[in-house]
């Protein structure tokens, strides 16, 4: 990493939001002036294969690095924003059946919240990484309004995370699994052609959103079955995957197959937001993942077509907002710091166990 771009220090007091991944973590410092002191990433391996222990050391030194970079002193920080991959509790314990980042049987039913906590002295407050990067969604998009709306976001990957924001706070849940939009079963008429299967979902779901949104759904269900329809096409002689993630570009340039799929995804995703419309009434619809990444014209198609999709009633859509989310890269570690600043404000409404 560059460490020669700009640096702020700190004005006040701060908090660090740190986003654990597969392979890296990102780092990044808020300070209580609502000030990131960074505004690029700064990443380490997470080594999350080798354990929870080497994982959790991998987490401290993500911690007092970014605390060194950015040269701010151990005696400013209030407390920590931790996001990871779940499904986890509320509380940062990973599932008890582990996950996809999360798999070797050490890691089952481990907090990690409470371990990073231990390790660094300070109180950690926890988001699994969706709903993290769509509390920051919806900082980034409404600012200083942000306490005052609400938001439903979608982040397109390899599977479809995302997360419920209202009044400026994610809604977890009783068990910490709200926000999972990706496993919400949607009306798939308009959405499929009349002789295309139903997607299975990883999840063991069909029809959910991200059998069909996702790089896993392209792979899985949308490609095989348009690649019969598209005789001849170039991406048939790929493998499968290959073929997966090279869709976009052939969608950037318009190609019929690949635009036929993605308007399939994005139609689900309308029926997504068609269900929150209903449910939460939010004031912005925000779409973030790979699409956010493309192109400039294939992601204002895909916003608009996701839009069109988008059942509202006359008086929502005239004050509803669609966008795309900014900073997707840095948007987990972010959110995980708006979440720990937000906790030190409030300390009544959020789970802090240890006295800062």
């Amino acid at each position: 990493m560059d460490h020669t771009e700009r640096v702020r220090t700190p004005a006040s007091w701060v908090v660090v939001g740190l986003d654990n991944g597969g392979t890296c973590n990102n780092a990044t410092v808020l300070d209580a002036t609502g000030r990131y002191l960074v505004d690029h990433l700064v990443e380490n391996p997470s080594l999350v294969n080798d354990g929870p222990e080497a994982a959790v050391e991998q987490l401290a030194e993500a911690f007092h690095g970014i605390l060194a970079m950015t040269s701010t002193p151990l005696t400013l920080v209030r407390a920590v924003g931790l996001d990871t991959p779940g499904p986890a509790t509320a509380d940062g314990v990973i599932s008890s059946k582990g996950s996809t980042n999360f798999s070797e049987k050490a890691w089952w039913g481990f907090d990690i919240r409470g371990a990073l906590e231990a390790r660094i002295g300070l109180p950690v407050i926890y988001n699994n990484d969706a709903n993290a990067a769509a509390l920051y969604a919806h900082h980034r998009y409404f600012g200083a309004d942000a306490a005052n709306r609400g938001s439903v976001a979608a982040i397109v990957g390899t599977g479809l995370g995302g997360g419920v924001v209202e009044a400026g706070r994610v809604v977890s849940g009783a068990a910490g699994m709200a926000g999972e939009l990706g496993h919400v079963q949607i009306p798939l008429h308009g959405v499929l052609e009349d002789d295309q299967p139903v997607p299975q979902c990883n999840c063991g779901f069909e029809g959910d959103v991200e059998s069909i949104a996702s790089l896993t759904g392209i792979k899985k269900s949308l490609l095989p079955y348009w690649l019969t329809k598209f005789p001849g096409h170039p991406l048939a002689a790929e493998p499968i995957d290959k073929a997966a993630k090279m869709l976009r570009g052939y969608a950037e340039k318009e190609d019929p197959l690949a635009l036929a799929v993605f308007g399939q995804q994005a139609k689900a995703i309308g029926k997504l937001f068609t269900i929150a419309a209903n449910f939460t009434d939010p004031h912005a619809y925000l779409l973030g993942g790979g699409v956010v990444e493309a192109l400039p014209h294939f992601r204002q198609w895909f916003l608009a077509t996701v839009r069109e999709h988008t059942q509202l009633r006359e008086e929502q859509a005239a004050v509803a907002e669609f966008a795309l989310v900014a900073d997707l890269d840095m948007a987990g570690a972010r959110g995980a710091a708006v979440a720990a600043l937000d906790a030190v404000r409030n300390p009544a409404a959020a789970p802090v166990t240890t006295e800062g």
